[in-house]
C-alpha cells in the first residue's frame, strides 16, 4: 500500500503544471546576448563619439561600458540565485524594499517601458525590411506599422505556442546577430591589415574637435551603457532555466565579455574604413560600412539589423511577459496573468497584455519621446537593485547566497550609477522629471488596487468573471509551485 502510494505521489508530481525548465547554458547565453545585442550597434555607434570627442575615447568608453555591465551583472548573478524567482529587478525589490518599490519599478515596466521598446524595435525591422523596396523614400508610415504588428503578433502567437519553439528562435537569431557582426569585424580586420588604420593611430585616435567636459564624457558613457542594456533579461526567466544556480551566473560571465570584446571590435572595425566625420554623418553605421566595403553584397546589413531586431522583439516578448506573470503570482496585478496554458506551460495572458501594449504604443506613434522616459526608469531600476543588494546583506546576513560577489563590486557600479544618473538630471531634466512622474503615477493605483482591501463585493465579482472567462478563453490554470528552487530561501528566512 505504501508502494503504491508513493507511485501516485510520482505521477502527481509528474503531471505538476509549472513553467516548464528548458532553457540551458546555450539558450541562456543566447538570452542575454540576444536582447543585448539589438539594432543599436548595427545603427547609431556615433552617439558615443559625439560625446567623446575621439576616436580613441570613444573606444575606451565602449570597453569601460561593458565592464560596467559586467559589475553589475555579477550583483545580479548574487541576487537570481540568492532569491530564485522569476521577475528579475521586480522581484528583487519586492523581496528587499517591500510590495510599493516592486510595484512602482511593475507599473512603469509594465506601462511604458517594455511597450514602447517593443513597439521601437518592430518598427526598426519593419523599416529596415521595407527600406529595398523604398530606397529613393522612406518606407510608408501605414505600412510599416502594419508589418510591425504582424511581426509582434507572429512571435506572440510563438511563444503562447512553446517555450522550446522561443528559445530556439532566439538561439538562431542571436547566432545571426553574432555572424553579421563577425562580417564586420573581418572585413575590418582585412582593411587593417591593407593599412587602412588611420583613424586608429594613436597620434590621430586621441585628437579632439574640442576638449571634452565631465558631462560630455558621462553623456558618452550613457549612450554606451543603453547600447549594452539587456544584460539582467535572463533573471526575468530564473524559474525556467535549467539548475539555475549553476548556469545563470555561467551565462552572464560567458555573455558580458563576449559582448563587450564584439562591440569594440565592431567599432574598430567601422573605424577602419569609415572616417569619424563620416560615422558621424551617418544614420545606420553598419549600412554605410556595408555599401563602402560589400559592393554587391551591401544588401547583407539592412538584412542583418532586421534579423537582429526580429530577435530582439522575440527576446523582449519571451521576458517582458514573465514579469506580469511575476507581479500577478505577488498580487499586484490581476490573477489571470499568473496562469499557465495547461498543455503548454507558457504565460498566454500575460504574453497578450504583452501584445496588446505594444499594439497600442504603435498605434499612438508618439515612440521617440516616451523612449527617453523609458532609458530613465531603467537605469534608475538597475541602481535600486543593486543598491537592494547592499540592503538585503545587512537585513538578512544569515541568508544562504550560493555567490556573494566582493563588497567593492556593487560599491563600485553604484559610485559610477550615481555619477551618470546626476549627469543625466543635469542635462535633461525634463525628461528625468516626466519619468519619475510616470513611475510615481503607480503609487495611487497601488493603494486603490493592491493595498485597499474591502473592495465593493460587486467588484469582486466581475474581477472573478473576467477571471474565469480568461481562463476558458485560453485553456490557462494557476501554476503548481515547484519548491526545489524555493525551498533553500525558505530554510534561511526560517533560520532568521
Amino acid at each position: 500500500m505504501g508502494d503504491g502510494a508513493k507511485r501516485k505521489k510520482d505521477d502527481k508530481s509528474s503531471d505538476r503544471v509549472t513553467l516548464k525548465k528548458e532553457i540551458g547554458l546555450l539558450s541562456a547565453c543566447a538570452i542575454i546576448i540576444g536582447n543585448i545585442i539589438g539594432s543599436g550597434i548595427f545603427i547609431s555607434p556615433k552617439g558615443v563619439l559625439e560625446h567623446a570627442g575621439s576616436v580613441g575615447l570613444s573606444l575606451i568608453v565602449w570597453v569601460c561600458g561593458g565592464g560596467i555591465c559586467t559589475l553589475g551583472s555579477m550583483c545580479y548573478a548574487e541576487l537570481g540565485v540568492t532569491i530564485p524567482k522569476s521577475g528579475g529587478d521586480y522581484s528583487y525589490v519586492t523581496e528587499i524594499f517591500g510590495g510599493l518599490v516592486g510595484f512602482l519599478l511593475l507599473w512603469s515596466a509594465v506601462l511604458i517601458m517594455y511597450p514602447t521598446t517593443l513597439a521601437v524595435i518592430a518598427l526598426t525591422f519593419a523599416n529596415y525590411v521595407l527600406q529595398p523596396a523604398f530606397q529613393d523614400c522612406l518606407p510608408p508610415y501605414v505600412a510599416t506599422r502594419l508589418l510591425a504588428t504582424i511581426c509582434v503578433l507572429f512571435l506572440t502567437w510563438v511563444n503562447c505556442s512553446s517555450v522550446r519553439w522561443a528559445t530556439r528562435i532566439q538561439d538562431v537569431f542571436t547566432v545571426g546577430k553574432l555572424l553579421a557582426l563577425v562580417l564586420i569585424i573581418v572585413v575590418g580586420l582585412v582593411q587593417i591589415c591593407r593599412g587602412h588604420y588611420d583613424a586608429l593611430r594613436p597620434s590621430t585616435a586621441f585628437q579632439f574637435s574640442e576638449e571634452p567636459s565631465v558631462g560630455q564624457i558621462a553623456l558618452a558613457f550613457l549612450q554606451a551603457s543603453f547600447a549594452y542594456s539587456g544584460w539582467n533579461f535572463l533573471n526575468y526567466v530564473t524559474e525556467e532555466v535549467v539548475e539555475p544556480r549553476k548556469n545563470l551566473p555561467r551565462a552572464i560571465y560567458i555573455s558580458i565579455p563576449l559582448v563587450t570584446l564584439v562591440y569594440t571590435m565592431t567599432n574598430i572595425a567601422y573605424f577602419s574604413s569609415m572616417t569619424p566625420q563620416e560615422l558621424l554623418a551617418s544614420n545606420a553605421v553598419a549600412v554605410t560600412f556595408g555599401e563602402k566595403l560589400l559592393g554587391m553584397f551591401s544588401w547583407v546589413m539592412p538584412i542583418s539589423v532586421a534579423l537582429s531586431t526580429f530577435g530582439g522583439i522575440n527576446g523582449y516578448l519571451f521576458t517582458s511577459s514573465r514579469l506580469c506573470f511575476s507581479g500577478a503570482r505577488e498580487g499586484h496585478l490581476p490573477y489571470l496573468l499568473a496562469m499557465i496554458h495547461l498543455k503548454n506551460c507558457t504565460p498566454i495572458p500575460a504574453l497578450l497584455v504583452c501584445c496588446i501594449a505594444t499594439i497600442v504604443i504603435l498605434c499612438i506613434g508618439e515612440t521617440h519621446n516616451l523612449i527617453n522616459y523609458v532609458s530613465f526608469i531603467n537605469y534608475l531600476s538597475y541602481g535600486v537593485t543593486i543598491a537592494g543588494l547592499l540592503y538585503l546583506r545587512k537585513k538578512n546576513p544569515a541568508l544562504l547566497r550560493p555567490i556573494k560577489v566582493n563588497l567593492l563590486v556593487p560599491v563600485s557600479y553604484l559610485v559610477f550609477w550615481a555619477v551618470l544618473l546626476g549627469f543625466s538630471l543635469y542635462s535633461e531634466p525634463v525628461v528625468c522629471g516626466l519619468g519619475m512622474v510616470i513611475m510615481l503615477t503607480g503609487v495611487p493605483v497601488y493603494f486603490v488596487g493592491v493595498q485597499w482591501k474591502d473592495k465593493p463585493k460587486w467588484l469582486y465579482r466581475a474581477v472573478e468573471k473576467v477571471t474565469y472567462v480568461g481562463q476558458k478563453l485560453c485553456y490557462v490554470v494557476f501554476p503548481q509551485e515547484d519548491p526545489s528552487e524555493t525551498e533553500l530561501l525558505t530554510a534561511s528566512k526560517a533560520t532568521d
